[in-house]
């Protein structure tokens, strides 16, 4: 915490974030990875989908290997002895590198099974309903998004950035250059390695071939394609796999048919929604698309300057999607008790002009933000599993009470519950006693003034 300024998205982190959520699969999400929102995609039918998962080149030669093998001896690990392996690759004409991959996809398929160190045909066949079919996809998938920790193309760097190179691709659906890929490989692995300008110029000198080898691979796998503009696409197969990716991975990816529903509804209710957890951010985009930047601003602010801390915490999420246009409406709310320290905040970020906030102002915000997240989340009690917080935690709690903030009380008893850090823990309920007695003291001077 700068200057008394505390990171929002490290307040995100004090809540459950394993807290039930409707619109995405039960799945655990790890607090230190940010829930990222992806836009809507329209992906292919099923049963389209489903026709084309025999014919993908990796799946077509997991089931030819399943015929070449037969009854076969295989390892103590489960593989082809080394002279059989060479075998299976010269008979399905596929480099030898690749049929690894194609024997792990046919026995954790299903196509293979392997019993008393001999493999033989398994108990899955293609001839599936669409959904097994595609069920059956996932899996094909998944095998082949695990291998990168095993070195799945052939290139260290690639491996350990293809997932969110798989995310990108996803992003943008009119597919993205090959050198654009290169660079953004390149730009995360100097973050998040740090390399040396001599092993940075090295691997900046031997990724483009990689990322060619790479992408040859993810083609033959079925994930990629190239537009006719020369760009690197995912396939339709690829949209529906990586999708479900991220969705298991706590990531809001919606379809465009999940963004419509919401678009039409008024400001209310969509604040609504997104409070309930119904709506994700991903709804905003379609919502605000129809809609004056102006007079959307002004509906959603009235909202927010007679509503609750979640109501507050979902208007601002909407209003940091709107630009400039949107001027007018916040400036006004400078004038509003609940809503001037977030319109102030709001003109800073786009280099308007906007009075200063003081310390006070941003522990304010922080009490709100925190707030906001338990009505949200639904989580007003229960374990909090987060990382180590650090002084800068503790003396924000410390200075909550002095705010005036309406639900100070409720978010330091909520910390002193539920948070997992003791040092937190004693501080919040130290914080909480200072906050319910300020709060007597006030009710009795107003009293006496009565």
């Amino acid at each position: 915490m700068a200057n008394n300024v505390f990171d929002l998205a490290e307040l995100r982190k004090l809540i459950d974030e394993q807290a039930a959520v409707p619109s995405r699969p039960p799945v655990e999400t790890p607090v230190e990875h940010e829930a990222l929102t992806f836009p809507p995609v329209r992906p292919a039918p099923d049963a389209e989908l489903a026709r084309a998962v025999p014919a993908v080149p990796l799946v077509a030669d997991a089931i030819r290997l399943t015929s070449w093998t037969g009854i076969r001896e295989v390892t103590a690990e489960g593989h082809l002895d080394e002279a059989a392996a060479r075998a299976a690759a010269e008979e399905l004409g596929v480099p030898a590198a690749r049929l690894r991959l194609i024997w792990i996809v046919a026995v954790n398929t299903g196509l293979l099974q392997i019993v008393g160190g001999l493999a033989s045909r398994g108990p899955l066949t293609m001839q599936l309903t669409v959904e097994a079919t595609l069920e059956f996809w996932d899996g094909v998938v998944m095998d082949v998004l695990d291998r990168a920790d095993e070195g799945l193309t052939g290139s260290a760097v690639v491996d350990g950035h293809l997932a969110e190179m798989l995310a990108t691709i996803y992003s943008v659906r009119s597919g993205v250059a090959t050198a654009n890929l290169a660079r953004g490989i390149l730009q995360s692995h100097e973050v998040a390695c740090a390399p040396g300008p001599a092993e940075m110029r090295r691997i900046a000198a031997a990724l483009p071939a990689e990322l060619l080898e790479a992408l040859s691979l993810l083609t033959y796998c079925g994930l990629v394609e190239q537009t006719a503009a020369g760009r690197t696409a995912l396939t339709p197969l690829g949209v529906w796999a990586i999708r479900r990716d991220l969705l298991r991975e706590g990531h809001d990816a919606p379809t465009t048919a999940e963004v419509e529903v919401y678009a039409d509804l008024s400001a209310a209710e969509l604040v609504d929604e997104l409070v309930k957890g119904a709506a994700t951010q991903s709804a905003v985009a379609g919502w605000l698309e129809r809609r004056p930047p102006e007079s959307a601003a002004r509906a959603l602010i009235e909202i927010a300057a007679s509503g609750t801390a979640g109501q507050r915490g979902a208007v601002g999420a909407i209003l940091e999607e709107l630009g400039p246009e949107a001027e007018q409406p916040v400036r006004e709310a400078l004038g509003d008790p609940l809503m001037r320290r977030y319109a102030a905040s709001w003109l800073h970020i786009r280099d308007l002009e906007a009075p200063a906030l003081s310390p006070e102002d941003h522990t304010w915000i922080a009490v709100d933000a925190l707030a906001a997240l338990m009505q949200v989340s639904g989580h007003a009690a229960g374990r909090l599993d987060t990382p180590e917080p650090g002084e800068d935690l503790i003396k924000l709690v410390g200075e909550m009470p002095s705010v005036d903030h309406p639900d100070a009380i409720a978010v330091l008893d909520m910390l002193a519950t539920a948070h997992d850090d003791q040092a937190v823990v004693k501080a919040a309920r130290k914080a909480a006693m200072k906050a319910r007695s300020l709060a007597h003291d006030g009710l009795r001077t107003t009293a006496r003034r009565r």
